[in-house]
């Protein structure tokens, strides 16, 4: 339940907030299960703050400093927040469906099970998130930085990873069905067990990266660099390897079967 005073301040205004803040740093702010939706937070400064359960949706939160704050459970549907900084801040099962994060800083910060579906994470930063289970089906992630983000059993069907710095994240079990992820930097990515059924992976780079036992079928991976890639025990039927570099992959126990090959031919 949210503290009724700190609550009063907030709504007086940015000004008497930062204020209150400032002289008050030893206290976390409790706003839990409050109301505030469609409220104008832009660049609010919510640092710590207990928001657990807190009604956002519609909120403008646009350069609002949400670091390390909890938002467990948060209805942040169709929020503004551009720019905003959520590191290490905790939105575990929170709700944020069509919200905006473009160019957002989400860095450490923990999305287990969160709904991001249809969200805007274009030109986000992500790196290291805890993002096991969450839900970016037909999230727009392009030219996004999850350089080491766990992506565990994750929901990325649909979703857009064009240009995406992907670098050493695990998306072991994760769903991309037909995801776009072409262009996307890939190296020592973790897909084990991933489905990539008709995935868009042309161009990515994917040196080194884990694919054993992904579903690969029919996707679309040419002019990839799967160079040293692990693809054992890969599914790769129906997928287009057309001009793809395999230098160094492992294909032991892959299926190919109706497979273009690098060389443009049809593996029986």
């Amino acid at each position: 339940m949210a503290n009724l005073e700190h609550l009063a301040l907030l709504r007086a205004g940015a000004v008497r907030w930062i204020e209150w803040r400032q002289k008050n740093p030893q206290i976390e702010p409790d706003l839990s299960t409050a109301n505030l939706q469609e409220n104008n937070l832009r660049g609010a400064h919510l640092a710590g703050t207990n928001l657990s359960r807190v009604d956002l949706s519609h909120a403008l939160l646009v350069r609002a400093n949400l670091s390390g704050a909890d938002l467990s459970s948060a209805n942040l549907y169709q929020a503004k927040l551009s720019e905003a900084n959520l590191s290490a801040g905790n939105f575990s099962v929170a709700n944020l469906s069509q919200s905006v994060l473009t160019h957002a800083d989400l860095s450490h910060a923990h999305f287990i099970g969160a709904d991001l579906s249809g969200a805007n994470l274009r030109g986000a930063i992500a790196t290291e998130a805890n993002l096991i289970g969450t839900d970016f089906s037909s999230a727009d992630l392009r030219d996004a930085d999850l350089a080491g983000a766990k992506l565990i059993r994750s929901n990325l069907c649909f979703a857009n990873l064009v240009a995406a710095n992907l670098i050493a994240a695990d998306f072991s079990e994760a769903n991309l069905y037909q995801a776009e992820v072409m262009g996307a930097y890939l190296y020592k990515a973790n897909f084990y067990k991933a489905n990539l059924h008709k995935a868009h992976l042309g161009g990515a780079y994917l040196f080194r990266a884990n694919l054993t036992a992904a579903d690969l079928r029919g996707a679309d991976l040419a002019w990839a660099n799967l160079t040293s890639a692990n693809l054992a025990g890969a599914n790769l039927s129906g997928a287009n390897l057309r001009g793809a570099n395999l230098n160094g992959a492992n294909l032991y126990g892959v299926n190919l079967q109706e497979t273009i090959m690098p060389d443009s031919s049809r593996h029986d």
